[in-house]
């Protein structure tokens, strides 16, 4: 029996003790002495977030079921819990074995959130691993970052030893696989590095130097190892159906944020808006094969006992056997009380019969993204969506039984003016008014219209990666006047909204597009106290501006200048697919208002088409049946 870290004294003094014994359902059970490879996969964040993490499931099971290693899991400790392993020197521990993270070869990483570089530090820190990757030894473990953030690794490249670029099924079995044999061979740490900077995919920051210009710009990438790749193409799995899935993925004894099975239909996404990250990283879309995705429904349900499955993608409407799975889903598990979600659906793409046949199960509120309250902002950032389409999407919601709508928006779009922002309130009332068309005896009680407002963060990989990025005054301005409009509407009473914290996008702004120097910032936010900044409760704006402050630099330097088009970027380093003239065309575009038609319409040569594979290949077979 696992003996466990934590006494039960300091147990029952924390909030929610689960989150830290480990053995929960379809747990991995190994003997750690029997492997040649002990992995820790981390996700920097409290443990209801991070267990809801797909990805660390994904790669959870694919490192399991090799024989040579043992992957277990850590997240960030909550704050009563830090101060507690602080004070009596307790090491963080890894929740399966319950063994310091500090024993382990490898600390992996996951970089979801800009937000939560802060909790890598305190991660590190608590496992007694040095901060900086300079100052550690053989004998520490070799830290790697991997997911969205790592295509721009550079804020936090001094704290890792190296990123895997890409997904995780690609390459990460090489990359054990070297390892065994440098350790078996008994060579260095450094040379382990050198022989895994050849893998696609791998960035080693300590191979790269930066040199700057004088205005505070990038020069160029120096490399200091001449056997470093000149630039870091980006892992991708083109066989999805024939790569491994978790059909026992971990069910926690607590509730996490997704308390659910997650059925991950497909990758990518081919409508290409223009402020989306995600929907041009992880180009080219490829969708799983149907049958597969029937095979791993069953299986997950009956291997964790949730009561809800959820259809996990960027854009579910586009995925082309969306109505076979769900009436399959339906058929086979509605009477058995299952939900099944289906988030990420386009509001011009609803399928009322779809629609009727989840509602029967249990209902439930309607998410929709127009993004912009104007049909020429939409245009703008080519979400491609009419102001129709949004308000037939609704009306059909409502006659189906539906009276509550989420809807949400973005504030400081490149281009953005006024009339922009009051077309997000005059948008919601007609939305309102639409359900007060239906006959009074066929309403479901009376409409809520809930309106949220984020603040536009521009990301690497994007069109928009040139744009400035409003200030917190002006977004609160913003505010202000949305909320003002709202007021004037005729159905104000069914409007309710709610807005996202702009000092926290600010600064979410800054990490996005930083380079190297903002390590330092990083790193004196942290000792000042600074984690979990994801949370407006411990999000401590002061102490972020004293660490940029102290360190001499500028945050408007960041976030409120337009690129020159030829400025290098710190992810230039990083080849994401897409190419970088690809992405300038889309910016030209979208100043002009000028909509690109997705990828099942037109290649529009984004570059994703060297992978071979996914719609990329669909539309040029069909082109040449043509």
């Amino acid at each position: 029996m696992r003996k466990l870290a934590l006494s039960d004294e300091i147990l029952l003094s924390v909030e929610k003790p689960a989150r830290y014994i480990g053995g929960e359902i379809n747990m991995w059970v190994k003997d750690p002495k029997a492997v040649d490879i002990r992995f820790c996969m981390c996700f920097p964040d409290v443990y209801e977030i991070g267990m809801s993490h797909l990805g660390i499931q994904i790669l959870y099971d694919i490192l399991n079921r090799r024989e040579d290693t043992y992957c277990e899991r850590v997240y960030s400790p909550w704050v009563d819990l830090d101060r507690l392993m602080r004070e009596k020197d307790i090491p963080l521990f890894a929740l399966e074995s319950q063994d310091p993270i500090k024993e382990f070869d490898f600390l992996g990483i996951t970089l979801q959130y800009e937000m939560c570089y802060t909790n890598i530090l305190q991660v590190l820190e608590l496992s007694k691993i040095p901060i900086y990757a300079k100052d550690r030894t053989e004998d520490d473990p070799i830290v790697i970052g991997g997911g969205p953030c790592s295509y721009n690794p550079e804020p936090i490249a001094d704290f890792f030893d190296l990123f895997y670029i890409g997904e995780g099924e690609a390459a990460y079995n090489e990359l054990l696989d070297i390892y065994k044999e440098c350790k078996s061979a008994g060579k260095s740490k450094r040379q382990y590095l050198e022989q895994v900077a050849q893998i696609d995919g791998i960035y080693v920051p300590a191979f790269y130097d930066v040199e700057y210009n004088d205005d505070g710009t990038i020069k160029r990438f120096l490399k200091n190892y001449e056997n470093a790749p000149d630039r870091v193409k980006k892992q991708v799995e083109m066989k999805l159906s024939e790569a491994y899935y978790p059909t026992r993925p971990l069910v926690p004894f607590i509730k996490t944020t997704q308390d659910r099975v997650v059925l991950e239909i497909q990758r990518g996404c081919i409508r290409g808006c223009r402020f989306c990250q995600a929907g041009m990283i992880y180009r080219p879309t490829r969708e799983r094969d149907v049958e597969y995705l029937k095979k791993c429904a069953f299986e997950m349900l009956s291997s964790t006992g949730h009561e809800e499955i959820s259809l996990s993608s960027l854009s579910s409407s586009d995925y082309s056997k969306l109505q076979e799975l769900v009436y399959f889903l339906i058929d086979e598990f509605g009477s058995k009380g299952v939900n099944i979600s289906l988030p990420s659906l386009r509001i011009d793409a609803f399928s009322l019969d779809v629609m009727s046949k989840v509602q029967d199960i249990r209902k439930s509120s309607l998410t929709f993204a127009p993004e912009a309250g104007s049909q020429r902002l939409r245009d703008v950032i080519n979400k491609g969506l009419t102001e129709e389409a949004i308000l037939g999407g609704a009306t059909e919601a409502f006659q189906s039984g539906w009276n509550r709508v989420k809807l949400y928006f973005m504030m400081g779009l490149p281009t953005e003016t006024e009339e922009d922002i009051e077309g997000i309130a005059v948008l919601s009332d007609k939305i309102a008014r639409e359900y007060y068309e239906i006959p009074k005896d066929q309403r479901q009680g009376k409409v809520s219209v809930v309106v949220s407002t984020s603040f536009f963060v521009p990301k690497p990989f994007t069109p928009f990666q040139w744009c400035r990025m409003d200030t917190p005054d002006e977004y609160i301005h913003k505010q202000k006047l949305l909320r003002s409009k709202i007021n004037e509407q005729l159905n104000r009473r069914s409007i309710k909204y709610n807005w996202h914290g702009a000092e926290i996008s600010e600064l979410e702004g800054v990490l996005a597009r930083g380079d190297r120097r903002l390590s330092k910032v990083i790193y004196d936010a942290y000792r000042l106290g600074c984690i979990y900044d994801s949370w407006s409760e411990h999000f401590d704006y002061d102490k972020w501006v004293k660490a940029f402050d102290e360190n001499g630099i500028s945050i408007e330097f960041y976030n409120c200048r337009e690129r020159d088009e030829n400025e290098v970027f710190p992810w230039d380093i990083i080849d994401a697919g897409v190419s970088k003239s690809f992405l300038i065309r889309e910016y030209h575009r979208a100043k002009k208002g000028v909509v690109t038609p997705n990828c099942r319409m037109l290649c529009y040569n984004c570059g994703a088409k060297k992978f071979g594979g996914g719609v990329c290949v669909e539309i040029q077979e069909a082109a040449n049946e043509g």
